[in-house]
């Protein structure tokens, strides 16, 4: 075998591990746990956030790579995931759960080294989304709302690591990401549609790209703006957010509403894809501003 080859399967196992256990997915995971540790803590432990950042891309991992399993028949009939490793042939069966089951028990260790708490909710994470939402989403539109919840935890898991208790703070900031994830995932739902009609996968609220799906995504936008901006009226503990910053706030939900509005307008693919995209840079910005907001104050 040459070098060339030799490198090029090396190159091959790296993409693979990277699809089974969706990195960039994992990433963006990684940066809203991080940025609830630093919302709640009060001197930065280094330490600790290394093992947030390291226990939270396994229990994402894990998720995605049982997923997968569950899921390969499926992921073979769709244009978007027929060719990850499982379906693809690249990766087997067991392959697969063994990097699922070393994540998961990894995952749950490394955040019990933080404290029990952030270990329990991980494991919640991870059951959820495996076992409830994955199963679910063949069978009914109700799965997105299940998925939301493993989907919310990351931002208060990073508090509940910071300051080992779960109350109003990490509370709101899972109320936050919770009503996000409805216009984040309906447009998703809608601009890969079809594919997801050749998986049998029910992901928009009314099973259609109907006047009625666009008109909860923009219900959904609103509660996801009046959520974010509760921390500034001095309701949610120890979670603050200055004048400025709530005003920051209001300019990203005004400019997420608008592009929600536009879908509900046009009602395609292409703005379906706009709102997605524009869902993603307001909780990133979101999460930038209300930890800029802590420090600067």
């Amino acid at each position: 075998m040459s070098i060339t080859s030799v490198e090029a399967i090396k190159v091959s196992v790296i993409q693979d591990f990277k699809e089974i256990t969706k990195m960039r997915l994992a990433l963006s995971v990684v940066f809203s746990s991080v940025a609830g540790y630093l919302l709640g803590v009060e001197t930065i432990s280094w330490s600790t956030l290394f093992l947030l950042a390291i226990g939270g891309y396994f229990m994402v991992g894990a998720s995605n790579a049982f997923n997968q399993i569950i899921e390969k028949d499926l992921d073979a009939l769709m244009n978007r995931t027929k060719n990850r490793p499982i379906p693809s042939g690249r990766m087997s069966v067991q392959t697969a759960f063994i990097i699922a089951t070393l994540f998961t028990i990894a995952g749950i260790a490394v955040l019990y080294i933080i404290n029990p708490k952030t270990a329990m909710f991980g494991a919640i994470s991870i059951f959820i989304y495996t076992s409830v939402y994955t199963p679910l989403k063949t069978k009914t539109p109700l799965a997105v709302f299940v998925g939301a919840i493993p989907g919310a935890i990351p931002f208060m898991l990073g508090w509940v690591a910071a300051t080992n208790d779960f109350g109003i703070e990490p509370g709101t900031l899972f109320m936050i990401q919770f009503f996000w994830q409805f216009p984040h995932f309906w447009a998703i739902g809608w601009f890969l549609f079809d594919d997801y009609k050749k998986g049998g996968f029910f992901m928009l609220p009314t099973g259609k790209k109907d006047t009625k799906t666009a008109i909860q995504i923009i219900l959904y936008t609103i509660w996801t703006l009046v959520t974010s901006l509760i921390p500034m009226f001095g309701m949610t503990g120890d979670l603050y957010l200055t004048p400025v910053a709530g005003a920051l706030i209001l300019i990203l939900g005004i400019a997420l509403l608008w592009f929600s509005i536009r879908l509900y307008k046009k009602r395609d693919a292409k703005t379906a894809k706009e709102l997605m995209l524009a869902s993603v840079i307001y909780i990133t910005l979101l999460q930038i501003v209300y930890v800029a907001d802590k420090f600067i104050r």
